[in-house]
Parts: structure tokens; C-alpha cells; sequence
């Protein structure tokens, strides 16, 4: 080997050069990569909408020790616990073994993901077949949803309150169900538009029969036919819609991606591979220093408004919970905490390199991202995390040997994207972004790198176990 040469030496010692995570772990731990990564994959497969992402937390959860949170119960180290939001949201908490006034650890998650739900009235029959009108959720492109095929997952709440859950199209058995496309020889005028216009949010109708009731020769067969399936298997009507929360989701399955296996393809990456990476986190703890939250939010693709998303008080008011049962003030609380705000970045892209500055750009391999600030155009929108936190997450995930690099959202003019840093930051904790770099963000079948993905989960495992004191 070639003695290193003085330039050599200063490159080490003084420059800045992301590491491919294959380059630094052994063969064991890669190993234990793919293994983590399996468990991530059935964590995708049984969680496709928010709720559903609740409810495999919480039996996860519980069979790792936690039970449901009681506000009039004194807790100590080491106590595991939960508190469910409707369903929607969920907070998990490890009491620590400092006192609370000297801050938690906290790491942000959300769960939901673009989708497109049902309008309150859907079903309608146009020319002998029945369709589903749909309200597209988050930022999707358009035509990326049309001639896949779709499930439908959601609950439907009855007249008489009782609720029904609805998963149409996961069995290999189940229908499933689609968008359709004009066919390319008839498609000259529609090949003319921009990619926006190509399909127009009204127009993604999902296809959902065709079949006319027997012995009904009204323009309304079709649409009777459907009603009449779904009040057989399911019990509801028509106006049970009115009072439902339904949506489509992509049917794939999470599946490797390379030949090598190396990455993981399915819908819902983000933001659930953060989810997942911060639940596994959390259930390892024992009897951590800083007591541990964990926050599963609703919404984030549409805003963080409403009572299950980051903006709503419920976060605030759980550690206020464990605030006054040591007698604290939560401002205290608050502003000794810090908070990994759990979120996906944009990986580079050989393909669309024009769209990132290269070398703020995460890369597949290169470990989890450490976003200091999201936002664009001026850093608009966003939270910017300081010099001495960047500092003390650095020390925080080298010192656990966590492969890590820097990112930001695209070129400073083009980029852009919400996180909920800013609004867990206006609670006046310390707060700065960490995730795992995504190609085809926003996409049905996104794509992440396995070792990513482990380097997540240790990231925040290094967040919720440290003694340092920020």
C-alpha cells in the first residue's frame, strides 16, 4: 500500500466526506441490517393508513412492556407507557431517571402519508359503471396514481355508532381496484399537456364495478349492485358514507429493490420509516437518563392542523401530565428537552440531478440525514436549528457510531417541504430534523437504502438513551 501523502493526511484530518455505511460495517452487522429490515418491511405491509400504523404501534408496544397511560397513577423509572389519540396519533413515553424539569427526549414522527380519500358522497354510476370519487391527500403527482392497482382501507361509523373497518384488495384473493388511462393511440391531444394537467384532481374516479343487479334495467344497476355488496360484507349503505373515512392506497407490498437487495420499495416510507425506527428505539429503553418520548403524528401532509396533528395541544399536554406529578413547571420541562423531529430527506438522484446542490444532497448509504433547516426561498416556513445543537447531536450519534450526513431539500430556489421541527421548535424545545434520505418521495413505490434505515434506528436509539446534557 502507498504511504499516504501529506494531503492525504489533511483530507482525514480536516475535510468533510460522507461515508457509505457498506464501507464501515462488518459483516455482522450487515447481517443484522437485513434482519431489521425485515421486521421494518411487515411494519409497511400492516400499516397503511394512520390508524392502522396506531394500532401495530400499540400491539408492538404492548407486547414490549408498555400499558395504556393513567394520568392519576404515580409513575417511576423505568414505567412504560402509552397514550392513543383517537385512534390516529399515539405518544409512548419512558420515565427516566433524572428529574422531569431537566428535560425530555423527545422524537417526532408522523404517520400518515399522500393517499387519495373518498369524498363524503363517492359512489356514483356514469355509462354502466360505478365509480369512487376521491379528495387526493398531500402532494402527489397526479398521473403517478392512475392504472396501479389500489386497495381501500378506512372505518365506516353507523348510524347506531358502531364502527366497521374496510380492507378491500390486501388478500391475494380480494379485488382490487384502479384509475384508468386513455390508451397511447387515442392520446395525442392528452400527450400535449403539461405533467399538472394531465389529470385533474376531480378526474381521479376509481373504477369499482360494472356489473349490473339482475332483473334492473335502470341507470342506476351498477351503482345498486355495488350498495348491495357492501351492505353484505360490510352492513353499511350509502349514507354510511357520509360518515366514514376511506381511502386508497397503493397494493404493493414492501419488497427489496436491486439485485444486490440493497433497498426496500413500497409505498408509505415516508414518514413511517421513521416511525418504525423511533418505535424500536423506544421499546430498548430500560431506564433511560432523560425520560423518552416518542410521538406518532397525524396530518403532517396536509398541514399539522386538527386535533391529531402537531399543531394541536395533546403532545404539549401529555408531558404537562408528567410535569405536574413531579411538581414542575412544563415551560421547564420544555425548554430543557431536545427533539429529533423524525423526517425523511430527499436522496440524490442521478437521474434528476438538477434539482439539488450536490453537495448538501443526502445520498442512499450514506447514513441518516441531519436537516438544519427545511423550508426555501429564504429559509421560508421552517425551523433552523443552531450551531450548539447541530454540535450536540453530532457528538450524540459519533459517539454511538451512528453513520450520519448533512442534507437539505433541494436547490435553495426549487426546494422546500414541511417537517413538524417548527412547530414542536415554537414550543420552545430544541428541535432540529433527522430522517432517512427517500428516491421517489410522495411516490406509490418510494425507495430507501437498508442500511439507512438501520442507521435511523440507531440515531434514535443514541437520542433516547444519552446521559449529555445539551
Amino acid at each position: 500500500m502507498a504511504e499516504k501523502t501529506q494531503a492525504d493526511v489533511l483530507r482525514e484530518e480536516l475535510g468533510y466526506k460522507p461515508q457509505n455505511a457498506y464501507r464501515v460495517l462488518n459483516e455482522e452487522e450487515q447481517t443484522r441490517v437485513t434482519k431489521y429490515c425485515e421486521s421494518y418491511k411487515a411494519f409497511l405491509d400492516r400499516a397503511k393508513t394512520e390508524r392502522e400504523a396506531v394500532n401495530e404501534a400499540i400491539r408492538l408496544a404492548t407486547a414490549n412492556g408498555f400499558v395504556e397511560f393513567d394520568r392519576t397513577k404515580p409513575l417511576k423509572t423505568g414505567d412504560k407507557v402509552f397514550f392513543n389519540n383517537r385512534g390516529k396519533a399515539l405518544i409512548l413515553a419512558v420515565i427516566g431517571e433524572k428529574p422531569i424539569e431537566e428535560g425530555v427526549s423527545i422524537a417526532a414522527a408522523h404517520i400518515d402519508s399522500p393517499r387519495l380519500d373518498l369524498k363524503p358522497n363517492p359512489l356514483y354510476e356514469d355509462h354502466s359503471l360505478a365509480y369512487l370519487d376521491t379528495h387526493y391527500y398531500g402532494g402527489i403527482k397526479k398521473y403517478q396514481w392512475m392504472t396501479i392497482p389500489l386497495a381501500l382501507h378506512g372505518v365506516v361509523v353507523r348510524r347506531d355508532g358502531s364502527v366497521v373497518t374496510v380492507c378491500i384488495g390486501e388478500e391475494p384473493d380480494d379485488p382490487v381496484l384502479c384509475i384508468t388511462d386513455l390508451l397511447p393511440h387515442l392520446g395525442a391531444n392528452q400527450m400535449k399537456k403539461t405533467v399538472s394537467e394531465f389529470i385533474g384532481g376531480d378526474d381521479l374516479n376509481i373504477l369499482i364495478g360494472s356489473k349490473p343487479l339482475p332483473n334492473e334495467e335502470g341507470t342506476d344497476a351498477v351503482k345498486l349492485n355495488v350498495l348491495n355488496w357492501l351492505s353484505e360484507k360490510y352492513g353499511i349503505t350509502e349514507t354510511d358514507f357520509l360518515s366514514a373515512e376511506l381511502t386508497a392506497v397503493p397494493v404493493y407490498k414492501a419488497r427489496d429493490v436491486g439485485l444486490d437487495r440493497s433497498m426496500i420499495g413500497s409505498y408509505g416510507h415516508d414518514d413511517r420509516v421513521c416511525a418504525y425506527t423511533a418505535l424500536t428505539a423506544t421499546f430498548a429503553l430500560t431506564k433511560p437518563a432523560y425520560t423518552a418520548v416518542t410521538v406518532l403524528a397525524d396530518k403532517e401532509e396536509i398541514g399539522s392542523d386538527g386535533v391529531t396533528g402537531m399543531q394541536s395541544a395533546y403532545l404539549r399536554d401529555f408531558i404537562e401530565d408528567l410535569a405536574d406529578a413531579q411538581g414542575v413547571k412544563v415551560r421547564h420541562v420544555l425548554h430543557n428537552s431536545v427533539c429529533l423531529s423524525a423526517d425523511v430527506n430527499v436522496a440524490y438522484d442521478p437521474l434528476y440531478p438538477d434539482t439539488v446542490e450536490a453537495r448538501n444532497c443526502a445520498a442512499l448509504n450514506q447514513g441518516v440525514v441531519l436537516t438544519k433547516y427545511t423550508g426555501a426561498r429564504g429559509k421560508g416556513d421552517t425551523s433552523d436549528a443552531s450551531a450548539e445543537l447541530m454540535g450536540f447531536f453530532r457528538r450524540v450519534m459519533e459517539d454511538a457510531d451512528v453513520v450520519w450526513q448533512i442534507g437539505e431539500l433541494g436547490k435553495v430556489d426549487l426546494g422546500g417541504g414541511g417537517t413538524v421541527a417548527k412547530y414542536i421548535a415554537n414550543l420552545d424545545v430544541n428541535t432540529v430534523d433527522l430522517g432517512v434520505p427517500v428516491l421517489s418521495m410522495h411516490a406509490p413505490f418510494e425507495v430507501v437504502s437498508k442500511t439507512d434505515v438501520y442507521m435511523a434506528h440507531k440515531a434514535f436509539s443514541a437520542l433516547l438513551a444519552r446521559t449529555e446534557k445539551l
